[in-house]
């Protein structure tokens, strides 16, 4: 029920009077609340967001659609705190409100609530797909196999068995008595995902079931295909009259099977510089009619096209493209009869991220720009952009009202947790809608971070930042911990993130820098760590030590240094090095990348990163490997590991640990069960605390920060 039963957000200014401050705690993590995924009404008038929640005592997280008046007001719950539910959007005509929610007896996953009508049950709903509509809104056209033949088979004799037990398809060996063997039997090179676990192997030979469009109308009539290809047929728009659909599928239209053949056989092959490194065309856009016909070729430059929109006007077709796998992505436009794409935002250093057309025909780009988040309007007959929304913060969830009168979107910052925002199309006005987290920003010191750039080897420009210590007082000396993201292709940036908080909170500066490789700075600098992890990289991180151990409020003979994934690798090589830290911690480490590559569910990572297989280049996978200097660490180390971690599996961390415990080096190992690679992200609430309060109190022991703010406890 919705209406007479909702609960209203808090959102009314907080009390006058002022209170002190306090520093963050472990526990305090179970009193935020995330918003995520905004979606604007047709008519401008409601946001539509999800609302996530902690179940502290279920050790579990929940999810509620909520919604806000765009022009302000109080928030209110709009499904069944019973479910879970996430992910709105609105029906065209915006009578429905659509979400995503698993209920018990229901079919699918789309549930809907009608919004035109007081109160009401939500009702499972598929008549509304989520795709591309012209401007009629009469139909939706999308991109899905044809769904698989779920006829009768014959017995199974290994039916009753563990999936992971069954004989796979093509197997020389099969369980002498089914009921005696509970094992697994692995064919696949692909038999575990992180996240997913281990994953049986085919029971049948491979049928591939190319993704074909369809064309869905609004009016309850059943959805049709536009033709039958062996090729998949992805990213479909269509044209605003609906006359057209343009999509993106392989060059030569090779049946689906084909091109994985070559993939895999490719796969096989010794690196190639030559052959690996040479540009390569994946995708081009190609034409329809939406009544069905012969495709008409648009594109075929290299790269992988994609994310296409048509212009308002129908003229031309927008889409991103990255010419190689390490080029920045670039926005262009073609025009729709045909002709040579124009790249709209040239040598700009940096990344289209996601984008959409206004009615006066010009383009909103969204974009990282280093740590923090950008909306620029680019005019595209001059190819001129103009940043309307950005600042010190990370903002996401781009979503607009029919007329893009207004904009809505998620916006954080290094002392703000997310909130709903809205402003008007050219950026101003801009206004916070919801304030789930006021009364806990009221009550707890966010320290600010003071943002610097350097320059590093080669003269490359890097950002960093240091975040004081709670409660932090001029002319005291606090220790600090340097962290490392993972990736490396990823960053940090202008967000509000619980494990600085988390040491910041216990009196220590928490220094975080986006060393070269990281995301956010354009491909050349993205892609610059190739085949060279832990060297210039090192030298980036480095720096930025050395230039904030300067500095008389930081104590330089008091430092420690974590990360994870290639954070946690960063951290073990370092501490082979230097010994200037005096505490370490490494999450989701590698240690040895010939047992890593044999063991982690992405081995294209490092056959890409470093040039080939490890017998195909084993000088670098020895010499970028920590374990092969672990007799000069004597760094006091904390370990973390997942037990369900299958992108840096536990093998690295146990070789870690038993050479740093023969050697007497203080360490100590924490295995979480029931945990992936994304334990410190979305892991089990109770183990994520758990986590939050041990590296609090590792760093508090071993680099001993004064004051109140430096209990270790939870």
């Amino acid at each position: 029920m919705r209406g007479m039963i909702a609960f209203v957000a808090l959102v009314a200014p907080l009390a006058a009077r002022a209170q002190a401050q306090r520093p963050f705690t472990p526990a305090d993590w179970y009193r935020l609340t995330t918003v995520s995924a905004p979606s604007l009404s047709p008519d401008g008038r409601l946001v539509a967001f999800t609302v996530t929640t902690v179940k502290e005592t279920e050790n579990r997280r929940h999810q509620e659609v909520w919604v806000v008046p765009s022009a302000g007001g109080s928030s209110t719950r709009y499904t069944a705190p019973g479910y879970e539910s996430s992910a709105p959007r609105w029906s065209p005509d915006g009578k429905w409100l659509l979400f995503s929610s698993m209920r018990p007896g229901s079919r699918g996953r789309t549930w809907g609530l009608r919004m035109d009508q007081p109160g009401g049950e939500a009702v499972e709903i598929d008549s509304f797909p989520d795709g591309s509509m012209p401007s009629s809104k009469r139909f939706v056209v999308t991109s899905e196999p044809v769904p698989a033949d779920t006829a009768a088979r014959g017995p199974d004799p290994y039916a009753g068995m563990p999936p992971m037990a069954r004989a796979p398809y093509g197997a020389i060996t099969a369980p002498l008595d089914p009921k005696r063997f509970d094992g697994r039997h692995i064919t696949e090179m692909r038999y575990k995902a992180n996240g997913q676990g281990f994953i049986p192997g085919p029971r049948e030979a491979r049928v591939f079931r190319p993704a074909q469009l369809w064309v869905q109308p609004l009016d309850g009539s059943p959805r049709r295909p536009i033709g039958t290809t062996a090729y998949s047929r992805r990213s479909p728009a269509v044209s605003p009259d609906g006359q057209w659909i343009a999509y993106v599928a392989d060059p030569e239209m090779r049946p689906d099977s084909v091109v994985q053949a070559i993939a895999d056989s490719l796969a096989l092959l010794p690196y190639d510089a030559k052959r690996d490194e040479a540009p390569r065309n994946d995708a081009d856009i190609f034409v329809v009619p939406v009544s069905g016909g012969s495709p008409r070729r648009l594109t075929s430059q290299v790269g992988s096209e994609g994310n296409l929109a048509w212009s308002p006007d129908g003229r031309s077709i927008s889409f991103i493209s990255s010419p190689s796998r390490t080029a920045s992505a670039r926005l262009y436009t073609v025009p729709a009869e045909g002709g040579t794409p124009s790249n709209l935002v040239g040598t700009w250093q940096y990344e289209p991220q996601d984008y959409w057309w206004t009615p006066s025909g010009q383009v909103m780009v969204s974009a990282s720009v280093g740590g923090r988040t950008g909306l620029f309007r680019l005019d595209p007959a001059s190819k001129q952009m103009t940043e309307i929304l950005g600042g010190r913060r990370r903002l996401s969830g781009f979503t607009t009202d029919e007329r893009q009168a207004r904009i809505a979107y998620v916006s954080t910052s290094i002392t703000r947790p997310t909130e709903i925002y809205v402003a008007n199309a050219d950026g101003t006005g801009e206004m916070k809608l919801t304030g789930f987290n006021d009364r806990l920003n009221a009550e707890i010191e966010w320290p600010d971070a003071e943002r610097f750039t350097y320059r590093s080897v080669g003269g490359l420009e890097i950002e960093a930042w240091l975040q004081k210590p709670a409660g932090y007082q001029p002319g005291r000396k606090y220790p600090l911990v340097l962290y490392i993201h993972g990736g490396p292709h990823s960053a940090y940036g202008e967000g509000w993130f619980d494990e600085f908080h988390n040491l910041t909170g216990a009196g220590m500066w928490v220094l975080f820098t986006n060393p070269r490789g990281s995301s956010g700075y354009g491909g050349d600098f993205t892609y610059s760590t190739r085949g060279r992890w832990g060297l210039e990289d090192y030298q980036d991180l480095m720096k930025a030590v050395d230039i904030v151990a300067t500095r008389p409020d930081v104590d330089s003979t008091r430092m420690g240094v974590t990360g994870g994934s290639y954070g946690g690798f960063m951290t073990a090589w370092i501490t082979t090095r230097t010994n200037r830290f005096k505490a370490a911690q490494t999450d989701r480490m590698i240690s040895n990348w010939w047992s890593w590559y044999g063991t982690t569910d992405v081995q294209g990572l490092t056959e890409f990163e470093f040039f080939g297989k490890p017998w195909e280049n084993k000088k670098v996978y020895d010499e970028l490997s920590p374990i092969r200097y672990v007799e000069k660490v004597r760094t006091p180390t904390l370990i973390v590991q997942s037990e369900e971690d299958h992108r840096t599996p536990m093998a690295d961390a146990e070789q870690w640990f038993m050479a740093l415990r023969k050697q007497g080096v203080p360490v100590e190992f924490v295995r979480y069960p029931r945990s992936t690679h994304d334990l410190s992200r979305t892991g089990e609430p109770w183990l994520l605390v758990d986590r939050l309060g041990r590296l609090r109190q590792w760093f508090t022991h071993f680099l001993r920060p004064v004051g109140a703010a430096a209990t270790s406890g939870p």
